[in-house]
């Protein structure tokens, strides 16, 4: 899941984009771990959440072979992620609160690569945003496909995708028609989507849910009506 930068070239060192893959590894073993799966299961998850996302929006960008096979450190760096977990996983689940924070700012990372990788491929501004999006939260839809549950990006709950969303909207307005420099961009959309995350579990917040604005209007008329008919 290489790290691309807007129009300019930029690029974010290596070792971050390794940590991204880590942290994402990281999830979905953990994950594997707490389900009591083998070790074939563990090494699964662990790949979908560390390059899952990137898989997905190559994919969808005609870039094949995905940038995940072609790398010659990412599946041994996803592997060893996924051997920790295995033998450590009681230890990891004690660090709960550091993992929410590198998970958000993770989402950040992969929010950035996917939206600028389409930007490079020179897509609209909509395109941009789903492709963004799609590699934020890319690996935890394969991984609740695994799982045989309900996605979590579609359920009530903390902000995933919607920070996704927004950071990528943000980016694709910035870097694409304002014509910003990409690196503050970047670096922007980054810290946008990971307090969005973080502050989302931290204090409760919840992704809107379809509501019925017809049925809601009618029920506050029929309360107004019922108030004036009391008073």
């Amino acid at each position: 899941m290489e790290i691309l930068a807007a129009a300019e070239g930029l690029r974010v060192p290596a070792a971050v984009d390794l940590a991204a893959i880590v942290i994402g590894a990281l999830t979905g073993g953990l994950l594997a771990a707490r389900e009591g799966f083998a070790v074939s299961g563990v090494l699964l998850l662990a790949v979908s959440g560390g390059l899952g996302g990137g898989l997905i929006r190559d994919v969808l960008l005609g870039d094949v072979p995905p940038v995940a096979m072609t790398n010659p450190a990412y599946l041994p760096t996803v592997s060893i992620t996924a051997a920790v977990t295995f033998f450590f996983s009681g230890w990891l689940s004690r660090l709960t609160g550091l993992l929410v924070v590198l998970d958000a700012v993770t989402l950040g990372f992969f929010t950035v690569i996917g939206a600028q990788k389409a930007q490079l491929a020179g897509l609209p501004s909509a395109s941009v945003v789903f492709i963004g999006t799609a590699t934020a939260v890319g690996g935890a839809v394969i991984r609740d496909v695994l799982l045989a549950q309900r996605a979590d990006i579609v359920q009530p709950g903390p902000y995933n995708a919607v920070a996704a969303m927004i950071g990528a909207s943000v980016l694709a307005v910035l870097a694409g028609p304002l014509g910003l420099d990409p690196l503050p961009v970047a670096a922007s959309v980054i810290v946008l989507v990971a307090a969005l995350r973080v502050l989302s579990v931290w204090r409760g917040w919840e992704a809107p849910v379809a509501v019925d604005l017809p049925e809601r209007a009618r029920d506050r008329l029929g309360r107004r009506r019922r108030r004036d008919q009391l008073g």
